[in-house]
């Protein structure tokens, strides 16, 4: 059994003994394949770091993420691709939008999400789309930009069956995490209507662990119990579930 976790932050972790720890029991769970999204550019180098330590499991991921927009988005952009430098990376991502925080930075949020949308296309890369309070405003800039070189995962999604149908419908896949196992959620009824064909798994590590792990920080080690949930509501083999995610993150990162 070989279990992908399509997007993990294990990097903050700064500590090389808890790191190590941490990849270890990914071991442990047959879990060997992490894909890790930088979010600006003072987190490249801890991506980079990581991918340079554990080359046959760690696959990075480049862009900006919509809470690190500001009004000097295009230099911060920049920066990442010049500090990344020619090194190969799988994906343009996290990118999107975010206005749970806030809204100010909307017009600017939405034009960084544009500019990597291109970014990703010229470089014929799957985009990683991180969207919090805003799937209108994501879901049409998608619409607008869409062709058949647009392809990727919907991050973390939490939305209903309509939206997923929509986000399906454009070819993307749904990267579900921790809020499955939630109780109050919603989102196992809807996971539960969708065929695994169009889901991958992720932790977002070290955010929203899954039960029983609520209120402690995450890893991607947690990945078991995001893939049990998702294979009992679909009545199938935790194997099974891993074995279709995993096809699924094959087809995104060509990886």
């Amino acid at each position: 059994m070989v279990l992908t976790d399509t997007h993990t932050h294990l990097y903050y972790e700064a500590d090389p003994a808890a790191r190590n720890a941490m990849m270890q029991r990914c071991t442990d769970q047959q879990i060997s394949r992490l894909f890790l999204p930088n979010v600006d550019a003072a987190s490249v180098p801890m991506v980079a770091d990581l991918v340079q330590n554990y080359p046959q499991n760690c696959f990075p991921m480049l862009g900006l993420h919509p809470c690190s927009v500001t009004k000097n988005w295009e230099r911060e952009l920049q920066e990442i691709k010049v500090i990344w430098g020619g090194q190969k990376y799988y994906a343009v991502g996290e990118i999107g939008i975010d206005l749970y925080w806030a809204q100010d930075l909307l017009a600017e949020q939405q034009a960084a999400f544009r500019a990597q949308i291109t970014w990703a296309k010229e470089a014929s890369l799957p985009i990683v789309i991180h969207c919090r309070a805003a799937f209108n405003e994501v879901f049409s800039i998608l619409k607008e930009e869409y062709d058949e070189k647009l392809r990727g995962i919907f991050h973390c999604f939490s939305g209903d069956l309509t939206q997923a149908n929509q986000i399906i419908e454009l070819g993307f896949f749904l990267g579900i995490g921790g809020v499955v196992t939630y109780k109050n959620a919603g989102l196992d009824k809807v996971v539960q209507q969708i065929d695994p064909k169009y889901l991958v798994l992720e932790t977002d590590s070290p955010y929203l662990p899954p039960v029983p792990f609520r209120g402690k920080q995450n890893e991607s080690a947690y990945l078991t119990y995001i893939a049990q949930k998702i294979a009992d509501l679909h009545q199938v083999s935790v194997e099974k579930i891993a074995e279709t995610t995993t096809l699924n993150s094959e087809k995104i990162f060509g990886i």
